[in-house]
C-alpha cells in the first residue's frame, strides 16, 4: 500500500484551499515538519494550541491540521520560554508536523464560509467582499477523433465551471499532418513520411491556479509524443471569491427565532443579537470567526442581518446607526464546524488517491474558551 508524505497532504489542502486565495497578512501552509516524512495517521483542529498537540503527538499522529495558524509573523527566535515555543519545541521533538488552512479556506468555494452558510440554512450564496476573481485560460489541443472522448474525460476534471454547467468544451473537425523523423515514435504513420490525420480541435477553459494539473492529464491521456496545445490568456472574469457570504433563507422570519435556530444549529449557548426581536430577517450575511469588519459590507448588500463572531460593543452600535441586525454567534462554534468536514475530505482524497493506510481523525478534547 502507498503511503502519503506530509507534501502529498499538503497538495490535497492545497486542492480544497489553494494557499494563493489566502489574504496578504495570512501565513496558511505548513508551519512545522518535514515535507518528505511519511504520515499514517492525520488529526485535524480547529487551534494548534499544547492540548491539541499532546492529544495528536498521544493518538500517534503524525500531522495536525488546523484552521488557525501556529505562525502568524516570521519568528525573530524560538524560546522554550515562550508557549510558541515550547509548541513548536514539542511538535519537531516528537515528529509533529504542522499545517494550517486559514483565510485561503474562508475565501475558497466550498470552504469554511460556505460550510458555516448551509449550517444556518442559507441557499443562493455568493461572496460578501471580493478578494479575487479567478484568471481563466483556454487550452486548445489537438486530438485524433479516435481519443477525442478520452482526452476530454481525463480534462473535465481540471477545468472551470461556467455558472451551473460543468463539463463545459467545444469539438471542431480538421485536418493535421506531421513528418515524423529518425527516432520518433509516431502513433500513427512512418517514419520518413508525411501523415496527414482527421483530427478534432479541443477547447475548454482552464482556471490559471489549476493549468499545470491539466497539462498532466492532457499528456498522460493524448495518443501523441507531442501533443499540440495552445494556451491563451483571457480577460474574461472567472468565478468570483472573497470573504463572507450573503445568501437567503427559505422562507422569511423573525430575528428573535433565526437567533434561536443558529444557537441550535452550531451549538452556541451564549449567542447574542442586536435589533429589534421581531425585525424580518430574509436575506443574511455572515462571516466565520471574527467579522464584524464586514458590516458595512453586509449593509451594502442589503442583507437583514450579519452572522459573526467577536462583536464588539461599538460593532454593535455602528449596527443600530446602519439599521442591520447583527448575530454574534461566537468565534469558536463558527468555526469549530470545520473540524470533520476536513476530516471527511481529505479521507476522501486520501482513498481517490490509492493512500489507504491513512486514517484522517477530529480532535475530540476542544472547547470554546469562553464559559457562561
Amino acid at each position: 500500500m502507498k503511503t502519503p508524505k506530509i507534501s502529498d497532504i499538503a497538495g490535497i489542502i492545497n486542492k480544497i484551499a489553494p494557499t494563493a486565495l489566502a489574504e496578504a497578512w495570512d501565513n496558511p501552509g505548513l508551519q512545522v515538519g518535514d515535507p518528505g516524512a511519511e504520515v499514517t495517521r492525520i488529526m485535524v483542529a480547529l487551534d494548534p494550541t499544547q492540548d491539541a498537540v499532546k492529544s495528536a503527538i498521544e493518538s500517534s499522529c503524525q500531522l495536525l491540521i488546523t484552521h488557525h495558524p501556529l505562525i502568524f509573523k516570521p519568528l525573530k527566535s524560538i524560546s522554550t520560554a515562550t508557549p510558541n515555543g515550547r509548541l513548536i519545541q514539542t511538535a519537531i521533538k516528537n515528529g509533529l508536523s504542522i499545517i494550517c488552512m486559514h483565510t485561503n479556506y474562508d475565501i475558497a468555494t466550498g470552504g469554511l464560509n460556505d460550510l458555516l452558510a448551509q449550517k444556518i440554512g442559507l441557499s443562493e450564496c455568493r461572496p460578501l467582499q471580493i478578494t479575487t476573481c479567478c484568471e481563466l485560460v483556454k487550452l486548445v489541443v489537438f486530438v485524433p477523433d479516435s481519443h477525442l472522448e478520452a482526452v476530454r474525460n481525463e480534462l473535465f476534471p481540471h477545468i472551470q465551471s461556467q455558472g451551473n454547467y460543468l463539463e463545459c468544451s467545444y469539438a471542431a473537425s480538421g485536418e493535421g499532418t506531421f513528418l515524423p523523423q529518425a527516432g520518433a515514435k509516431p502513433f500513427t504513420g512512418t517514419v520518413g513520411k508525411r501523415q496527414q490525420v482527421s483530427e478534432k480541435r479541443l477547447e475548454l477553459l482552464v482556471e490559471r491556479s489549476n493549468l499545470s494539473r491539466a497539462l498532466k492529464a492532457l499528456f498522460a491521456s493524448h495518443p501523441y509524443e507531442e501533443p499540440a496545445y495552445d494556451l491563451y490568456p483571457l480577460l474574461n472574469e472567472g468565478e468570483k471569491l472573497g470573504l463572507g457570504r450573503v445568501g437567503r433563507l427559505t422562507k422569511q422570519i423573525s430575528l428573535t427565532e433565526y437567533a434561536r435556530q443558529i444557537s441550535e444549529a452550531l451549538s452556541s449557548p451564549a449567542l447574542r443579537y442586536v435589533g429589534e426581536s421581531a425585525a424580518s430577517v430574509s436575506k443574511v450575511a455572515l462571516c466565520s470567526g471574527s467579522g464584524a469588519s464586514l458590516l458595512h459590507e453586509a449593509a451594502r448588500a442589503g442583507a437583514d442581518v450579519l452572522v459573526t463572531g467577536d462583536v464588539k460593543y461599538h460593532d454593535a452600535r455602528e449596527a443600530l446607526d446602519l439599521g442591520i441586525a447583527l448575530i454574534d454567534a461566537g468565534h469558536f462554534p463558527t468555526e469549530i464546524i470545520m473540524v470533520h468536514e476536513i476530516v471527511e475530505r481529505v479521507s476522501h482524497a486520501l482513498t481517490g488517491a490509492g493512500y489507504n493506510n491513512c486514517q484522517v481523525v477530529p480532535c475530540s478534547i476542544e472547547s470554546d474558551p469562553f464559559r457562561m
